[in-house]
């Protein structure tokens, strides 16, 4: 049984792989000062609550939060007594290592969305992820990492106007009916929502000029569904897409006999 760790910046996801299909995907908030008894209580109430064994004996970590990462090996090692692989780190090997400018280091979520695209559509990938950050990811042909684009996130930058423009209130990301809004809430998610479905097509169109071949757009992350409404802005949404490149990066480790 291993149990896959995505840690953003804002939410955590547990998934439980029994070495077939996936049994469940949960989901809690990003807390740096959750200690390893916590998250164990935390998972093993709605393990039972979903009638599922907690029979785990290998553990896999993403995380873009490095100091979550010691109370996540505590977890492993004190309940499941199994030394977690963290993506990022030397001890974990990649299907294909990323080519990059020499000193980079690239985001462990970006490094496995790379690989569970290559794994589920092949090569020559631009990974649209909507999380904290909207990033963009451009996979090789052999599914290496080859660079990308950072842009901030959609609810940062709503919560950023609200921050800044005293006037300005915090609102809900949605699909406006118009794009001129007639109040300051309906203006505000005009502003973001057109804005970031330009933003979406004039970087994945400027990456396809680029890289000059033939692409395909996957999205991934939770606002990325919102976005596909009326707009062919990608070709695929793969809400799993991050959970099965832990899995993908787990199988290869065990095959090379890395665990």
């Amino acid at each position: 049984m291993l149990l896959a760790i995505d840690c953003g910046n804002t939410n955590t996801v547990f998934s439980i792989h029994d070495g077939e299909k996936f049994l469940c995907t949960l989901r809690t908030s990003t807390e740096h000062q959750r200690t390893a008894d916590q998250y164990y209580v935390w998972l093993s109430t709605l393990l039972e609550h979903h009638r599922i064994p907690l029979d785990i004996d290998a553990v896999i970590i993403s995380t873009t939060v490095p100091r979550v990462v010691f109370n996540l090996r505590v977890l492993a090692d004190r309940y499941f007594n199994c030394r977690p692989l963290v993506v990022g780190k030397p001890e974990c090997l990649l299907p294909r290592a990323p080519r990059v400018d020499e000193g980079t280091v690239v985001g462990p979520d970006r490094l496995v969305n790379a690989v569970g695209g290559f794994d589920r559509y092949g090569g020559n990938l631009i990974v649209v992820d909507f999380g904290t950050a909207t990033t963009f990811d451009v996979v090789a042909d052999d599914g290496a990492y080859v660079g990308g684009v950072i842009a901030p996130g959609v609810n940062l930058s709503l919560q950023a106007l609200h921050e800044a423009a005293a006037a300005l209130p915090h609102v809900d990301v949605t699909k406006p009916q118009k794009v001129i809004g007639t109040n300051t809430v309906a203006c505000m998610q005009a502003g973001v929502f057109w804005g970031y479905v330009g933003l979406v097509r004039e970087i994945t169109a400027r990456i396809k000029g680029e890289y000059d071949r033939p692409m395909k757009v996957i999205s991934t992350g939770g606002l990325a569904p919102l976005f596909a409404q009326g707009d062919t802005l990608y070709d695929e949404f793969d809400e799993f897409l991050t959970i099965h490149g832990l899995r993908i990066i787990y199988d290869y480790n065990r095959e090379q006999g890395n665990v």
